[in-house]
């Protein structure tokens, strides 16, 4: 979709025909892969109809999801807009902000108290039954870059360094991702409803308090730790304070969490790198930034310096 003002209109119209009033002055929210406009009481997602069907897994979860999870979902569907059609959810608004990636500007004592409250509706969310036809949603493939077995992470690093014509990837990194491996357990277990991305801008506060968790186009079933390590990785400064969080409300050693978190990361790193590696004309500055990210992983050991 290239048209933003027909997108905006669009926008507006499915949230007076939602609402069955106007919604007011309707802003342009950031998102890598929507258009999202934002009033005082609705948020509308849309994408082109022929645009990844991700939407439609958060559309079919939404109304099943432990009560207070996310924000309620008001309706759903397709809206003709000029020659094309587009698919389109409308939420209410829930009231907070994004902590945002790094939790920056956030105190030691705020980042603990959400924190706690993220993990508490994490393991709503883990121990959750779907009912049967959203169970076969979340059970559907998606390929979702994450780890899944230390073969697969074998077989992601061959990819990478047979991609790597021109030297991209420094040969100490792609060692450091073949140790990751080689301690990387042999299987991860698909036993549990997981988020799959609730880094801190998918989550919003006010008062210290979490009030939603949104984005659920990548949720699947996996280990609890698959939430657990964006929850961590991305809160900046206060990744300690998270992991103790964590390990305190689950029992799991800090050690196991250090190292689950840091597969993950290198799973998901590696993917990222062959996919640049594959699109180096639309990817330099993907490339650029999981490069920097794999040497602090690395060379950095980015979930061990504290421990050192």
């Amino acid at each position: 979709m290239t048209d933003l003002r027909q997108a905006n209109d669009a926008a507006r119209a499915i949230a007076v025909a939602t609402l069955g009033h106007d919604p007011g002055v309707m802003t342009t929210a950031e998102s890598s892969s929507h258009h999202v406009y934002v009033s005082s009481d609705v948020v509308v997602k849309i994408i082109d109809a022929d645009g990844h069907s991700r939407l439609n897994r958060e559309i079919t979860l939404a109304p099943h999801l432990p009560a207070g999870l996310t924000a309620p979902l008001l309706g759903s569907g397709l809206h003709h807009l000029g020659t094309r059609d587009v698919r389109y959810a409308c939420y209410a608004r829930v009231p907070g902000t994004a902590p945002g990636m790094g939790m920056p500007g956030i105190d030691g004592v705020t980042a603990r108290l959400l924190a706690e409250e993220a993990v508490q509706r994490l393991n709503a969310l883990h121990s959750w039954m779907p009912p049967g036809h959203v169970e076969r949603t979340l059970k559907e493939s998606l390929d979702h870059g994450g780890f899944t077995s230390r073969a697969a992470l074998f077989a992601e690093v061959e990819s990478l360094a047979a991609l790597d014509q021109h030297g991209t990837v420094p040969r100490r990194l792609l060692d450091g991702l073949t140790a990751i491996a080689e301690r990387a357990p042999l299987h991860a277990r698909a036993v549990v409803p997981v988020h799959a991305d609730c880094h801190w801008d998918n989550w919003l506060a006010c008062d210290q308090s979490v009030t939603a968790l949104l984005d659920f186009e990548w949720a699947r079933f996996g280990e609890p730790v698959d939430d657990w390590f964006f929850l961590a990785r991305f809160s900046g400064p206060h990744m300690e304070t998270v992991l103790d969080v964590i390990a305190r409300a689950t029992t799991t050693s800090l050690e196991t969490l250090r190292a689950e978190c840091e597969v993950r990361e290198a799973t998901y790193l590696a993917s990222d790198l062959r996919t640049a590696l594959e699109h180096p004309d639309t990817s330099a500055q993907m490339a650029a930034a999981r490069l920097r990210e794999l040497e602090e992983l690395i060379v950095g050991r980015y979930w061990w310096r504290h421990t050192q």
